[in-house]
């Protein structure tokens, strides 16, 4: 029988044995006032037994997931402060114990899940609203709820979704065209003219783009300014090309701006682009753009998951989006960082933590990081400030932002990936993932993350692996990305997105 001795200043040390767990789960309960004489009663102490100890499984641990842990941990302490029930207290976290139990096989399944439920969506894809997501909604909730560990709750609401296609040809020939979200369904057959600059301001678009194609670059701004800026203009179709190697496709982020009116888009290649101005710049050539689109509110959720233990006024914060872009299943970005993240969720609760630790699936994000801007938008002043740091898992690599503290997670990653011989680089946060809402209020923020579209440097080849001068994610948000696991030594490669600009 297993005791546990407590002191208050009232009473001195009192042996106490403790409450079985509900139906067979390693759940704790803070022991009663009424129980705290248990060991006098002989019919209480029938319902005491031990529960055997349950030995961790020795495998390869992922880098993403070992360095969340690493900053979990960091906040984490070793002990508890009241009294609790049998089976016996949890031991208290250690960062080396739980990564052992952390396995590739556990993350695979989740991996494997979540593809079978975009086959059973007929979009294919896990975008928010989509049986897909539903469906990936529906497990998390349903394993966080069998460990009886956390406060689950979801956070419900209505949002507006967006789904189409681009087609695009000029001069008798068809390119390969992207389309962003949000982008307005219409048929435009105009002169294409080029747009100075970025199109980030409306100074750079010449009159001559009225009632025309405007061609743009990408950079510097959203998507969804030069869009809206091309209205105000009076063009009637925007074509933006890629500033790096390859095609893009993306979000405008918000259904309109104040800006202008959005109207018809599409994307093209760097290469396709470029020489599309050339030609622009030195003739008249008629482009014709198509694009199909349907644009309705559709109900989605994020999902919260409290620790019932530890302290709510000091939380440690970690979280991932759940959907994909329209385009596929979106395993890569983010079901990797989704998994991983639902994967400590669910080994955590062998152990005890003093911070209470909250982990946050958003909805939306691809849609304009909807879901986490909902959720910061619904906290209270004082709820934010309840919050620690909040730790961002989309598509894993060293993120750093000066905000007051970010600094500490920023030290604590570099120091821990020296420690197991992983090479990393900082890379500044843009705000385009679901730290943004987070940052925006001040809470301190630290990240991971594998680069997306960009192209692998010789040096980022050398020191990761891989090929110099290929993008990090061939497959980004396209429908060719499936569930895979690379290993490159200790590590566990994702690749994640830019989508806004």
């Amino acid at each position: 029988m297993y005791r546990i001795h407590f002191t208050t200043a009232k009473y001195q040390p009192v042996p106490v044995c403790a409450l079985p767990p509900f139906d067979g789960y390693r759940h704790v309960q803070p022991i009663s006032a009424s129980a705290l004489y248990c060991n006098f009663s002989p019919s209480f102490k029938k319902r005491c037994y031990k529960t055997p100890s349950i030995s961790p499984t020795l495998h390869t641990i992922t880098a993403m997931i070992s360095s969340i842990i690493t900053i979990l941990v960091f906040f984490l302490a070793s002990s508890f402060s009241t009294c609790y029930a049998s089976p016996p207290p949890l031991p208290l976290i250690q960062s080396n114990q739980l990564r052992r139990v952390l396995t590739q096989s556990s993350l695979r399944a989740h991996g494997q899940k979540f593809m079978n439920f975009t086959s059973l969506s007929p979009e294919k894809s896990r975008a928010f609203g989509t049986v897909g997501h539903n469906l990936t909604l529906a497990y998390i909730k349903e394993k966080l709820d069998s460990t009886r560990y956390y406060d689950t709750q979801l956070q419900t609401f209505e949002y507006l979704f967006s789904q189409g296609n681009a087609e695009f040809s000029a001069a008798g020939k068809k390119y390969n065209t992207g389309w962003f979200t949000y982008g307005p369904s219409g048929n435009v057959t105009e002169k294409v003219v080029n747009v100075e600059a970025l199109g980030c301001e409306l100074k750079n678009f010449p009159t001559e783009v009225k009632g025309k194609i405007a061609l743009i670059s990408r950079g510097t701004c959203e998507f969804g300014l030069k869009v809206a800026l091309a209205g105000a203009s009076g063009a009637k179709g925007v074509i933006i090309y890629n500033n790096l190697p390859g095609p893009i496709s993306g979000t405008l982020a918000s259904p309109s701006r104040p800006q202008g009116p959005y109207v018809p888009v599409g994307s093209l290649s760097l290469e396709d682009g470029s020489a599309l101005a050339l030609a622009a710049a030195n003739g008249n050539v008629i482009g014709i753009l198509g694009v199909v689109a349907v644009t309705e509110m559709r109900t989605t959720s994020n999902i919260i998951a409290t620790t019932k233990l530890g302290d709510k006024d000091n939380i440690v914060f970690a979280g991932a989006h759940t959907d994909s872009v329209p385009a596929g299943p979106g395993i890569n970005d983010n079901g990797s960082g989704t998994i991983g993240l639902l994967e400590v969720a669910l080994k955590l609760p062998a152990w005890a933590v003093k911070n209470a630790v909250r982990f946050g699936w958003w909805t939306a994000e691809e849609f304009g990081l909807v879901g986490a801007e909902y959720y910061v938008n619904s906290l209270s002043i004082e709820e934010r400030l309840k919050i620690a740091l909040y730790i961002n898992v989309d598509m894993l690599r060293l993120q750093h932002h000066w905000t007051p503290g970010s600094g500490h997670i920023e030290k604590l990653y570099e120091e821990y990936f020296i420690e197991v011989g992983l090479g990393s680089r900082p890379t500044a946060f843009s705000g385009r993932s679901d730290y943004g809402p987070f940052l925006d209020v001040g809470i301190p923020c630290g990240g991971l993350f594998t680069g997306a579209e960009q192209l692998k440097t010789p040096e980022e080849a050398a020191l990761w692996g891989g090929q110099a001068g290929v993008a990090y994610d061939i497959n980004y948000h396209l429908p060719g990305t499936r569930w895979k696991i690379r290993t490159w030594g200790h590590g566990y490669r994702t690749r994640r997105r830019s989508h806004t600009r």
